[in-house]
């Protein structure tokens, strides 16, 4: 199978297929969609390796990466989009006790970087 990531970071291909997403909206449906052990595995996985992971980003513009950094870079966003319900909420994918997110909508989340 030909890699989908930069060769350095080929151990997370595993994610890219259900986290390599380019839009808010794809990353907020994702989380919303998956368990808490889900989204604990994935931030367990990725923490270690993010600062590893934006320092290969570094090295480009954000208008000309190629496509395996482009996907590292999605993986990248989908980990800011999990970290604080790990953190604040023990992996539960939404707020507890809080408005049906459903009823807020971003208006670019369906913009690409």
């Amino acid at each position: 199978m030909a890699t989908r990531l930069p060769k350095p970071f080929a151990d997370l291909e595993v994610f890219v297929a259900d986290w390599s997403l380019a839009t808010q909206r794809e990353r907020e449906r994702q989380r919303s969609a998956s368990s808490a052990g889900e989204l604990t595995t994935l931030y367990q996985v990725l923490l270690p390796r993010l600062d590893a992971m934006l320092e290969y980003l570094n090295q480009y513009d954000l208008d000309s990466l190629p496509a395996d950094a482009k996907r590292l870079f999605y993986l990248s966003l989908s980990f800011a989009e999990i970290a604080p319900f790990v953190e604040c909420y023990k992996g539960e994918p939404r707020v507890p006790n809080s408005f049906d997110e459903s009823r807020f909508i971003a208006v670019h989340a369906d913009r690409l970087p």
